[in-house]
């Protein structure tokens, strides 16, 4: 298995994308709702369905380099296991779904074929 990046802040603003199924469902909305709640920031639906690249269950967490130091060892910490993608958002969606990809708990595989 290859070791994944942990994540370093580097980029202005960033979209946390925290992986789910239908037995994790109810934990994953009550820690995106956490976060909104906790650091005021936005997060989108908790989609029970595969949107974009991701190919779970997700919900995404936008944020930038001044929530980033706060955000992600807290989001590590309460994530239970749930897999969380960390990615860059320069408006690149290959290098920031490819280079700029960081990670809480074990990678998930991203569909880079719609981007």
């Amino acid at each position: 298995m290859t070791a994944h990046k942990y994540p370093v802040n580097l980029h202005q603003q960033y979209h946390a994308h925290v992986y789910f199924d239908a037995q994790t469902l109810a934990f994953a909305t009550d820690l995106c709702h956490q976060v909104a709640n906790k650091f005021g920031l936005t997060i989108g639906r908790v989609h029970q369905k595969l949107v974009g690249p991701h190919t779970k269950w997700s919900c995404q967490i936008l944020f930038s380099i001044t929530d980033f130091d706060e955000l992600i060892p807290w989001l590590d910490e309460h994530r239970d296991g749930l897999s969380v993608l960390v990615h860059a958002d320069t408006g690149d969606d290959i290098l920031d779904h490819t280079e700029y990809v960081y990670w809480l708990g074990e990678p998930v595989e991203i569909d880079l074929s719609g981007l």
